[in-house]
């Protein structure tokens, strides 16, 4: 039940989100940087904790992540402009519009920075996140989930799903998953 809630919490948080202009998902995708580095050590020793890596790899790891949010920040008006191409018709372009909830299944190797790479285009494009992390570091993802909320990403925008690899199909088969990563 708590996991068709939040599937189709994904429906209507796209319904809104994909009509917040450019300009305020960056703004709220640059506060979600800012909420990395604010908490850089707790997010590191979780990393640490649940898979091991030395605390210094983790540090940078968090701070990947901080740069790559400010990367889709500084540079997504310039990836989503509309690109005019070259066809046999009068006016031809390509436009960049949201498709709804794009389901990200992670591996455990890079908890935070797998999950960023995927989450800073996504939602600053206008989709929503659901992310189905690996089972050893749920730990990160309620993290993760939580930089978001922190960052003032309204709720269901991105949304961590605590399953076992076995709900993967009924995940996938619901008509709010439009493309998985």
């Amino acid at each position: 039940t708590e996991l068709d809630n939040k599937l189709a919490l994904s429906q209507t948080a796209f319904s809104s989100w994909k009509k917040v202009p450019l300009s305020k998902r960056c703004e709220m995708m640059k506060k979600a940087g800012q909420v990395l580095r604010d908490n850089v050590e707790e997010y590191a020793m979780m990393i640490t904790l649940e898979m091991g890596k030395p605390i210094s790899e983790s540090r940078s790891e968090i701070n990947k992540c901080a740069w790559v949010c400010d990367y889709y920040v500084e540079n997504a008006a310039v990836f989503l402009a509309d690109e005019v191409i070259e066809t046999a018709a009068q006016l031809s372009f390509v436009r960049h519009d949201p498709i709804g909830a794009v389901l990200a299944i992670m591996p455990w190797n890079f908890p935070f920075w797998q999950v960023f790479r995927f989450a800073a285009p996504t939602l600053t494009a206008g989709n929503v996140g659901l992310l189905k992390h690996a089972s050893n570091v749920f730990g990160c993802a309620t993290l993760i989930e939580d930089v978001f909320r922190k960052a003032g990403f309204p709720e269901g925008v991105f949304q961590n799903l605590i399953v076992g690899h076995d709900a993967t199909e009924k995940i996938l088969a619901h008509r709010a998953v439009r493309a998985v990563s």
